[in-house]
């Protein structure tokens, strides 16, 4: 028993250090070549086995990238992985923008003084589920372009911004030669999955990429993923949620797996996918143990996609992905923790693995397999019966079925393995790590502070109990103008596609005209009990109809139709259609074609002379909101919008603006703003546009009270959130905040209730482990190999459970503990008759008021053995709580 906490300095000096290195040190590494060779990437004349961490710098802030980098190392990443982002570093062609989160020569220069490597994706094409795949939509307008082929205008313009990227990176001393982390680039994306559309004209272009890049002098190697046809001087990589089957398209490339899928992103009334911890290990570990050296977790770290990156349509604004450091940079357990153990697994076998150019095969039954490393050694026999202890050896033992366990024997020894899973072997002979079993904690996340942000009462600050914050008083509002509101308009006959208008400036698009409706209209109505009808053949994203300022409906999807009834009197109405986009499209072939707005025909039916074709009326447009154009949403231009006080007793009305100021929650916990009593809407913070915001609900059926992580994963399986909304929930980052009298303005389309409106601590508030006897020791304990023979060592096979709380929390007490067998899971543990008395006292008294600790899985540690014969279990929740309020309590 005891306690062990993290080997690292507190964060404000860690910080400080990392500052000192990024803004005085021009050199990370010695100067080291980057090659490769069929089995992996040789880096500094050496073969490397690689795990890389997936973060893309404008998911978060700069403010939060170092802690991000530093748990990505701690969870056992060698590489960061990124894209660039076009249309942030270019939004306005020829201007370029490398400051705040798209300061992208900071964030190299992180991961470089962290003492990982980097590995560029530039694309430039991204996908990612980004606004219009990462391209700036001024692209778009280029006369005569068209994207991702053999197009002499596209090409100068991709050319020109990856030769920028390059010489950026370059000029900084950034890559690898140099002293720099990155060791590796991309040039486009996805490419193979819609090359087809192009024909001949896309199989030129993929020759033409590769061409490109080679000749801009990295000197460090190119991929391209998902491109079987690329050119020898490139790297084809595989994206999916499995890739041991995949292999390169020439024996003299290595096996790299440039997207592994450990989750999946949200649409707005969407369920939430899950990707079990056993699975994405078994995946990854299947990976290395059939002859792959370098795996990338999409996402490591998704983050948000703040203001309007999100793309689509209808992808919702977290893009949290079920990574392992959560939107917030929150540790999600299990999956951090045992995807840890399984790379420090990896890491034991490297030896074994860059010293063999392929592994030997070995049959253990009809669904089990073996594969075996070794190098400077001579295992003799076909079937591996007989180790000969010379060299160095790993293996990797495989049950692929999905159902059952599975005996097997291996060099002489049996082994148990669990269905769908791998055990790993770095000496052949101790197994070190399964992929089905977890020993890491499980951590559920808790929410704190959950108080209104404003009150009724006039004229005062409230005081909330100790430990909460302080908040403003009272909501403002102020009504957006429907329809036409600026000089700026113009008019013109016909209906224009939107994104020709808009530039994406803005998601919103007003189209007015004046509809004339005659007595003989109105009688003809009655008689037929009928309304007219706006018609459109096809819309997309969102489209709502106002008739004489009023909202008559509205209708969202893909490409859909709309058919909206509406109300009209007789003489002039003015009628309002306000196209909406929710995200630019970001995949596909042809995807700059997709526009936004409407198609086809667009018709007012239901008149007694016939249709009126709205496509041959005058329409008046107007780009966006009043207040968006005048940023009254900023502290410097709030009060260009006329602002009243907002009671409860008001009638909330559509197309509103809401603000309100509160003061910052105590402590360093990630702060959230709870929107799930409003409707559809933006929000910002100080000026800060925290993103979109839809309280669309998810189906009640499609998620599965137990997930089983045995059998191939997609994205419908282990689905959560039934029933709820997609995303309630809204990250503001802490570097965001001031102390007091932050800004929080919100623009409302729908309705919504803003006095229900509430801020949200997140931290991992209940910690859980769950371990027996028939687990592993701790990992850590093993040593490298250290003989001939290569054999690990170890002195005490003891299996432990380890608990942590986040950093500035300790474990205040310890809610259930029982040595046995214990049944249930976190939060529904239960004791059984197998039981040792004294486990409460036992636990406690190695964990209460402590970080971190571990205790020993064994009769020893709790003075006897409750139930002879019978393998125990460990069962623990404990509860953490800040440092400060366990001092306070003392």
């Amino acid at each position: 028993m005891g306690e062990r906490r993290r080997n690292s300095l507190p964060f404000l000096l860690l910080l400080a250090i990392v500052h000192f290195a990024v803004t005085t040190n021009s050199a990370f590494f010695k100067p080291f070549n980057v090659s490769y060779d069929h089995r992996a990437l040789i880096i500094d004349g050496k073969r490397r086995m690689l795990n890389s961490a997936g973060i893309h710098y404008p998911r978060a802030t700069p403010e939060m990238w170092p802690d991000l980098i530093a748990k990505s190392k701690e969870g056992g990443a060698d590489v960061i992985q990124t894209y660039t982002f076009w249309s942030g570093h270019e939004p306005v062609r020829g201007q370029y923008y490398f400051e705040g989160s798209y300061d992208i020569v900071k964030f190299v220069k992180l991961v470089g003084s962290s003492g990982m490597y980097l590995h560029l994706r530039i694309g430039p094409y991204v996908c990612a589920e980004w606004n219009f795949g990462g391209f700036p939509v001024w692209l778009r307008d280029i006369p005569g372009i068209e994207f991702r082929t053999d197009n002499l205008l596209f090409k100068v313009e991709m050319e020109r911004f990856v030769r920028m990227i390059v010489d950026l990176m370059r000029e900084e001393k950034l890559f690898s030669w140099q002293g720099g982390p990155i060791i590796m680039l991309q040039v486009e994306n996805e490419y193979g999955n819609i090359e087809s559309s192009y024909g001949q004209r896309g199989k030129n272009y993929v020759k033409w990429a590769a061409r490109m890049a080679m000749e801009l002098g990295a000197r460090v190697p190119w991929v391209m993923c998902q491109q079987a046809d690329a050119p020898e001087t490139i790297i084809n990589t595989c994206n999916g949620y499995y890739c041991d089957g995949f292999k390169p398209n020439s024996h003299d490339k290595p096996t790299l797996w440039t997207e592994d899928w450990d989750g999946w992103y949200a649409s707005w009334g969407g369920r939430l996918p899950h990707r079990p911890a056993e699975d994405l290990a078994f995946a990854v570990a299947r990976f290395f143990e059939r002859g792959g050296s370098f795996q990338n977790y999409y996402m490591y770290f998704g983050g948000t996609n703040f203001g309007r990156t999100s793309g689509g349509p209808f992808y919702v604004t977290s893009y949290d992905y079920d990574a392992p450091i959560d939107e917030y940079g929150l540790l999600s357990q299990p999956k951090w923790g045992h995807l840890k153990d399984l790379h420090a697994a990896i890491k034991l076998c490297e030896a074994a693995l860059v010293a063999s150019d392929a592994a030997q095969y070995l049959k253990l039954g009809p669904m089990q397999e073996a594969h075996v490393y070794y190098g400077n050694n001579h295992i003799e026999g076909h079937n591996l019966t007989r180790y000969t202890g010379q060299g160095i050896c790993s293996a990797f033992l495989a049950n692929i079925d999905e159902h059952r366990s599975a005996t097997v024997h291996f060099l002489g020894q049996a082994y148990i393995l669990p269905p769908w899973s791998v055990s790993i072997l770095p000496d052949c002979r101790n197994v070190v790590f399964n992929t089905a079993k977890i020993a890491a904690q499980t951590s559920i996340k808790s929410t704190a502070n959950e108080l209104p942000l404003s009150f009724t009462v006039s004229g005062e600050k409230i005081k909330k109990p100790s430990g909460t914050s302080y908040f403003g008083n009272s909501w403002m509002w102020s009504q957006e103008p429907i329809g036409v509101w600026s000089p700026t308009n113009f008019t013109v006959e016909g209906i224009l596609e939107h994104l020709n208008v808009t530039k994406d400036l803005s998601d919103y698009l007003w189209h007015f005209t004046r509809i004339y409706v005659s007595e003989d209209d109105i009688t003809f109505w009655k008689e037929k009990d009928m309304r007219p009808t706006v018609s459109i053949d096809s819309i997309r994203d969102v489209l709502r109809v106002f008739v004489n300022g009023q909202l008559a409906g509205s209708t969202f999807g893909h490409w859909v139709k709309a058919m909206q009834p509406v109300d009209l009197l007789q003489g002039y109405n003015d009628l309002v259609l306000l196209s909406q986009t929710v995200g630019l499209q970001n995949y596909g072939a042809f995807f700059e074609r997709d526009g936004a707005g409407f198609r086809g025909k667009v018709k007012l039916t239901g008149f007694k002379d016939g249709d009126i074709d709205l496509a041959k009326s005058l329409w008046t447009y107007q780009v966006g909101l009043m207040g968006e154009f005048l940023k009254i949403y900023t502290t410097e231009d709030n009060e260009k919008a006329e602002w009243t006080y907002l009671t409860q007793d008001d009638t909330l009305s559509t197309f509103s603006w809401y603000k309100t100021y509160f003061d910052s929650p105590d402590g360093t916990d990630p702060v959230a703003i709870d929107l799930g009593s409003m409707g559809k809407g933006q929000a910002w913070v100080n000026g800060h546009h925290i993103g979109r915001y839809w309280t669309l609900v998810t189906p009640k059926s499609g998620c599965q009270p137990i997930c089983d992580y045995r059998g191939p994963y997609n994205s419908k399986k282990c689905c959560t959130n039934c029933g709820k909304p997609t995303q309630t929930w809204y990250h503001v980052p802490r570097s965001w905040l001031q102390g007091s009298d932050n800004l929080l303005v919100i623009f409302e389309e729908t309705g919504g209730d803003p006095f229900d409106i509430s801020i949200k601590l997140h931290f991992s508030g209940i910690i859980c482990g769950q371990v027996s006897e028939s687990h592993y020791p701790p990992i850590q304990k093993w040593s490298l190999p250290d003989s001939v023979g290569g054999r690990i060592s170890i002195n005490d096979m003891t299996p432990e459970m380890h608990l942590q709380c986040e950093d500035g929390y300790v474990i205040s007490s310890i809610e259930f503990a029982s040595y046995g067998t214990p049944e249930g899971s976190c939060q529904n543990f239960r004791k059984s008759s197998c039981h040792a008395p004294n486990s409460l006292l036992v636990v406690t008294k190695a964990c209460q008021g402590k970080n971190s600790c571990f205790v020993r899985i064994s009769n020893a540690e709790f003075d006897g053995d409750p139930c002879r014969g019978t393998v125990k279990t460990l069962a623990v929740q404990a509860q953490c709580i800040s440092s400060s309020e366990h001092l306070s309590a003392l």
